[in-house]
């Protein structure tokens, strides 16, 4: 059935996804207490439910269109009606449709009629947080949920939803942002060699999948090069501020990106485990190459996390290690001044020449009396000093030995 001439909706064979835990990712203060206020304005909505989020962005619709030997592309913004108009017009192409944004609801009211989506998907893709994972329908078309990944000038990972219809000749696309990663797959759609555009629509969205799961890895390489700056400014002389912090921040980022390709990993098994009437073999063999890049981003982000772990044990024995040597010098300064205080302590008792009859006492500090009294103790300490030292010395106390 073709969506694009009927309004009716197929119900979802949906599976349960595993719970999210609450307050796991780093997000903002402002967009955790907007998730937040979000969520409790849906509590007990009715499922199927359409919210626009505050602050959406206004919807741009693109459209790429191709075949074997032509491909055109146009933005419709505003055009809703003749993007409609194109697509009935061209059933011998395939189509690549791409909403960018979700600021207006009754366009969005519009193309779920309009392409036979069910209430529940669109509420999955405007409340946009969902786990990747893959729902097939009644006639076959197939939504599947991906998480676009980027390590952000800030040292942070964030992520975008990608979410993905399919249908008989065209692949319907949402994100909520302007801008994504998928600009390589454009560029290869566009160039008339590319075999994508010899493939049936069902290929692009395992391109648009393939995208995704490549873009993991330079946001791992990214984390690795700082994991890597990290563990420098470990061992530099001079640390840079609340380096413990940043340790910890990119931790929590390198879990957040563990917990977004497990659920990647998990969509492309169930992909290959559906019957050959709705995935081809002959697309199963792209997907199984998916699967792999899955597999290893999925062994990076376990490596990644074991080297942080790793470096916050390193940041807190060299942490230690410096507390040592403080100590150390703080103890020697200490031990060198225990006999010093204690002779000037001893000189600094009071005792009387003569007692209350006049009588001499020989035995009460006659040294205090003496002309080179005063010369003798300091001579007597510094010599006390210069034999501690030496003494350290050649303890190896006194050295980074």
């Amino acid at each position: 059935m073709n969506p694009l001439n009927s309004s009716s909706s197929a119900a979802p064979n949906r599976s349960p996804a595993p719970a999210e835990a609450p307050g796991a990712d780093p997000i903002t203060i402002t967009d955790r207490e907007a998730t937040r206020q979000a969520r409790y304005q849906q509590v007990g909505q009715r499922p199927g439910t359409l919210n626009i989020r505050e602050g959406a962005l206004k919807p741009r619709l693109f459209l790429t269109s191709y075949n074997d030997d032509t491909c055109s592309e146009g933005e419709f913004t505003d055009r809703y009606d003749e993007l409609l108009n194109h697509l009935r017009q061209h059933p011998e192409l395939k189509h690549w449709i791409d909403v960018r944004g979700y600021g207006d609801l009754a366009l969005i009211e519009r193309l779920m009629q309009d392409f036979g989506l069910h209430p529940l998907q669109m509420e999955d893709v405007l409340n946009d947080y969902q786990r990747a994972k893959i729902e097939v329908f009644d006639d076959h078309r197939l939504f599947m949920v991906s998480r676009m990944t980027d390590f952000t000038a800030l040292l942070e990972v964030d992520d975008d939803q990608l979410s993905i219809f399919t249908g008989p000749n065209y692949v319907l696309t949402f994100q909520d942002d302007y801008e994504d990663c998928l600009d390589t797959l454009r560029v290869r759609i566009r160039a008339n060699f590319s075999t994508l555009r010899r493939h049936p629509s069902l290929y692009l969205a395992y391109a648009l999948t393939d995208v995704v799961l490549d873009h993991y890895y330079p946001t791992m390489a990214a984390i690795g090069d700082y994991i890597e700056e990290l563990e420098e400014a470990i061992f530099a002389d001079k640390r840079p501020r609340r380096l413990l912090n940043r340790i910890l921040r990119i931790k929590k980022d390198v879990v957040r990106f563990r917990r977004l390709v497990y659920p990647e990993r998990d969509k492309i098994a169930e992909i290959l485990r559906l019957p050959e009437e709705i995935m081809p073999e002959t697309l199963k063999i792209f997907y199984r190459d998916a699967y792999d890049h899955a597999i290893q981003a999925l062994d990076l982000a376990e490596s990644y996390r074991d080297n942080i772990s790793s470096l916050t044990d390193l940041y807190m024995s060299d942490q230690s290690n410096r507390m040592n040597e403080v100590m150390k010098v703080l103890t020697i300064i200490s031990t060198i001044f225990i006999p010093l205080s204690f002779v000037v302590g001893l000189y600094g008792m009071n005792f009387q020449r003569h007692d209350d009859h006049g009588r001499f006492l020989p035995f009460n500090m006659p040294e205090l009396y003496s002309p080179w009294g005063y010369p003798f103790v300091l001579g007597i300490m510094a010599l006390v000093v210069a034999s501690q030292l030496y003494y350290f010395y050649r303890k190896g106390w006194l050295t980074n030995r």
